[in-house]
């Protein structure tokens, strides 16, 4: 007589009680030593046994999302961009863009994007197109792909610290897709964090991304995410993980939450920020997904309690 294998029990941090359907996220962190090669790799290694957490259509070979986050990865490009003199590490950022395919509207953000850097002190070091081999993409998501690119910025003198920095980035970034519209996706403007992200399912990643098979390219933390699409349409845009969040679950109170976060808007104030906290308005982006829309809240929560050092 055939029996059925017995259920798993509990195991450790483990109980299949808590088990449910949904995107599939994994963390690996180095919490001593340098950054190195090897955490992209286990990072990397982890998403693709996620790949069935994630989820795709009528094109099989087009997934809902998949991503990386790891830090900056200095040496990469201290590498990557011979010639061009970098500040050090922590003094620069590494804006990852979205772009139009199509070139003259293309220029023209690109060309807002410096223009708001100047406007807020500080300095455009060079423009870079992420490396892409699109043999790794279903034809759904390459009828959809941004032109990608990456923007280094300089810190000005007159930023005290890194957090600093990273709220002067931040209002940046808002004034820029406030500018440009529906037209870009920046998914990271950061000097401390990098993502890449797509339209993909979790083995094309590495694949679609030559930049992630390079061994310069190293880091002490590799946030992963697959994708199972709920409540929107899988994109490139809203593919995970986001500036500070990956998510693997359903937040139904979406509509209440973005409410109640518009109407207190006005009411908002922080010293951190002063007079730039009207830059950075909505705080909510239009057409977002229930994780989108967490990230966005949860952005300016974080920037708006780290308080620079003194030097």
């Amino acid at each position: 007589m055939y029996r059925a294998p017995a259920t798993s029990g509990p195991s450790g941090l483990y109980d299949p009680k808590n088990e449910h359907d949904a995107c599939g996220v994994a963390l690996v962190a180095k919490l001593w030593g340098e950054a190195t090669h090897a955490v992209v790799e286990k990072g990397l290694e982890a998403l693709g046994n996620l790949e069935h957490r994630g989820a795709a259509g009528a094109d099989p070979n087009t997934g809902d999302g998949a991503g990386i986050l790891l830090q900056v990865p200095d040496a990469f490009f201290r590498g990557v961009a011979a010639g061009v003199e970098l500040p050090p590490a922590g003094r620069y950022a590494v804006g990852v863009c979205f772009l139009p395919t199509e070139h003259e509207r293309r220029a023209e953000i690109e060309q807002l994007i410096e223009d708001t850097v100047a406007a807020e002190g500080q300095r455009v070091i060079w423009w870079r197109d992420v490396p892409i081999d699109d043999r790794y993409a279903g034809d759904t998501a390459k009828a959809s792909v941004p032109f990608i690119r990456q923007v280094l910025i300089a810190a000005a003198d007159d930023i005290p610290d890194q957090n600093a920095f990273e709220r002067k980035l931040y209002v940046i970034r808002r004034l820029i897709e406030r500018g440009a519209g529906d037209d870009i996706a920046i998914p990271s403007f950061s000097s401390r964090t990098i993502v890449y992200k797509g339209m993909l399912t979790a083995p094309q990643l590495p694949r679609f991304f030559t930049d992630l098979r390079d061994p310069r390219l190293a880091s002490r933390l590799a946030l992963v995410h697959s994708r199972f699409s709920t409540n929107t349409f899988p994109s490139w845009t809203l593919a995970h993980p986001f500036r500070m969040i990956a998510h693997n679950g359903e937040i139904n109170t979406l509509r209440g939450n973005a409410n109640w976060m518009r109407a207190r808007e006005s009411q908002l104030q922080s010293d951190l920020f002063g007079d730039d906290l009207e830059k950075i308005m909505p705080v909510i982006q239009r057409d977002g997904s229930d994780s989108a829309t967490l990230d966005n809240v949860l952005e300016l929560l974080v920037l708006g309690a780290a308080r620079s050092r003194t030097r």
